[in-house]
């Protein structure tokens, strides 16, 4: 087991941790009807309570540095100026990814979000004609109106990571709901509507979770762990035995919260899977001692709240770390 393994175990526990609430095991509550129903087929799917990401997480996690919580506030006021849309005006989001394979050791992601408010179909086409600036083209599929847009800018989201956007299609595909991403991705999001596509088994596992301000689901497919570098042939066979992915991340006023769980093809799978985490969890704590703080602190704290527990296919791993230090992995 090397340390670029041990890296990018850590890199996936901490990328995921800044965008939600606590996950508390409850009853599965369903997202909105309007919301799921327009998800294309979906290799992964996240369902996010954005006004609480916006108005809760954010300045939780960035409240303890005015600079950065402006930053990200500017960011926000910046994505509306650049593509129209304004994400306050969003309650929850509705994202589906499909996976693609360009090359033998590459991996693309196609990405839709599927925005659940209250919209004036006028109102948002007008904004996002302004925006564009006459760089902008309509065309009608099915009844509904796309309007793409060039962007061509780098957009920080929610203060946290950053993107580049080339064309952007955007479509109120009724008064509730929003969709945006590639044009293919909007008409499938259409065709979805129409005909009743929605993931139905990955959004059960996304909602399991109640009260979390994001919740996820991904199936982990051959293909996509063919192009995985894993480095070692003990760890490529345990994480081989997983077949979905499954969890919630959050914040109270002081902590966040990740729940994931690795769903996999039997209980021995998933015990194997649990001594390999735990073998991770070791060598994480050597890795960490070569951090700069505040990173080490922060690293630290997730490693010593990692809790690990087998149930039948299924292995959970939860921590926690308080919301003020996340803020260093805020730039």
């Amino acid at each position: 087991m090397n340390k670029k393994i041990i890296t990018a175990s850590l890199g996936l526990l901490f990328i995921s941790i800044p965008f939600s609430a606590v996950a508390q095991t409850r009853k599965p509550v369903a997202p909105p009807p309007a919301l799921t129903a327009y998800l294309p087929p979906s290799d992964a799917v996240a369902i996010v309570d954005l006004r609480r990401m916006l108005t809760e997480t954010m300045p939780a996690i960035l409240g303890s540095d005015a600079a950065k919580l402006a930053q990200a506030n500017a960011d926000v006021d910046k994505f509306k100026t650049r593509t129209g849309v304004d994400l306050r005006s969003i309650d929850s989001l509705a994202i589906g990814v499909r996976y693609t394979y360009p090359g033998p050791k590459s991996t693309k992601l196609d990405v839709v979000a599927i925005g659940h408010g209250t919209f004036n179909p006028a109102a948002v086409v007008a904004s996002v004609h302004a925006a564009a600036n006459g760089k902008s083209r309509e065309e009608k599929y099915h009844g509904a109106t796309i309007t793409i847009i060039d962007v061509n800018d780098d957009l920080k989201i929610l203060g946290l990571w950053t993107t580049h956007m080339k064309d952007l299609a955007i479509c109120v595909l009724d008064q509730n709901s929003l969709a945006l991403g590639s044009l293919a991705n909007v008409r499938a999001a259409i065709d979805a509507g129409k005909v009743g596509r929605a993931p139905a088994d990955l959004i059960g596992l996304a909602t399991r979770y109640q009260d979390s301000v994001m919740g996820f689901a991904a199936n982990i497919t051959p293909e996509l762990l063919a192009r995985l570098d894993l480095g070692n042939d003990t760890i490529a066979k345990d994480v081989s035995a997983i077949k979905q992915a499954y969890g919630a991340v959050g914040s109270t006023q002081t902590d966040v919260t990740m729940t994931l769980v690795a769903r996999t093809n039997s209980p021995e799978a998933a015990k194997n899977l649990k001594d390999t985490a735990e073998g991770l969890q070791q060598l994480g704590a050597i890795f960490i001692t070569r951090m700069a703080e505040p990173r080490k602190s922060l690293a630290e704290s997730a490693l010593n709240n990692l809790k690990t527990t087998t149930r039948g296919d299924d292995l959970e791993i939860r921590t926690q770390v308080t919301a003020a230090s996340l803020a260093a992995l805020v730039k």
